[in-house]
């Protein structure tokens, strides 16, 4: 009975509740968006927003937007500046308290995403996967899922990869809420926002390597 009912939500009800859910917090942040999208204008100049193409659901690319945080300082050679250079305070703080993510309610609005679900990664990766690690796209990606309330950029890949693979077994109602609880707590007390090692996630280089 407990999985016919989680079945429902999986296939019906998830979707619906993303709909409602999004529409209201782009109705209540509205004010917020805008003094972001001005203040990233300011700050860190045009664009306002990333646009970036990434997997979704059975590895359907979509574009995903979020806020800018980062500059386009180039060096001598006129590539991009490492990540910890082009990462200005201002933007270290949209990331921390997860503001920067706030137009991915629109992807979520649009069906591109979920509420929760595993974190819409680079496009660069789907290659690298093995077969478990594929199934993290049976579903919709998230604005936060079971790896971000996890430790999020602080864990390692293999971690990341087994919470988006236990996430899809045990989609429920109940998740989702404790997620999105979790998910607020950790935006409040801004943990995990780093690796150890680098201003953002390192590069996953695929499962013949090491990863932190």
């Amino acid at each position: 009975m407990k999985g016919s009912s989680n079945g429902i939500y999986r296939r019906y009800i998830k979707r619906l509740v993303d709909i409602i859910l999004s529409l209201v917090a782009i109705g209540c942040l509205s004010p917020v968006l805008l003094i972001v999208a001005f203040l990233v204008r300011v700050k860190l100049g045009s664009p306002v927003l990333f646009k970036q193409k990434r997997p979704g659901m059975n590895e359907k690319i979509f574009l995903m937007c979020k806020f800018r945080t980062m500059t386009d300082a180039r060096g001598e050679n006129g590539e991009l500046l490492p990540d910890d250079v082009r990462l200005t305070k201002f933007g270290n703080f949209l990331r921390s308290t997860s503001l920067d993510e706030l137009p991915e309610l629109f992807n979520i609005l649009k069906g591109d995403m979920s509420l929760v679900g595993p974190r819409p990664l680079l496009v660069q990766y789907l290659p690298l996967y093995n077969e478990h690690q594929k199934r993290r796209h049976e579903v919709r990606p998230g604005l936060s899922g079971l790896a971000q309330v996890n430790g999020r950029n602080a864990i390692s890949w293999k971690e990341k990869f087994k919470l988006d693979v236990q996430y899809v077994n045990q989609i429920s109602f109940i998740t989702d809420v404790k997620i999105i609880f979790l998910t607020l707590k950790k935006v409040f007390v801004r943990e995990g926002i780093n690796s150890e090692t680098a201003a953002t996630m390192e590069t996953f280089r695929g499962n013949g390597f090491e990863q932190k």
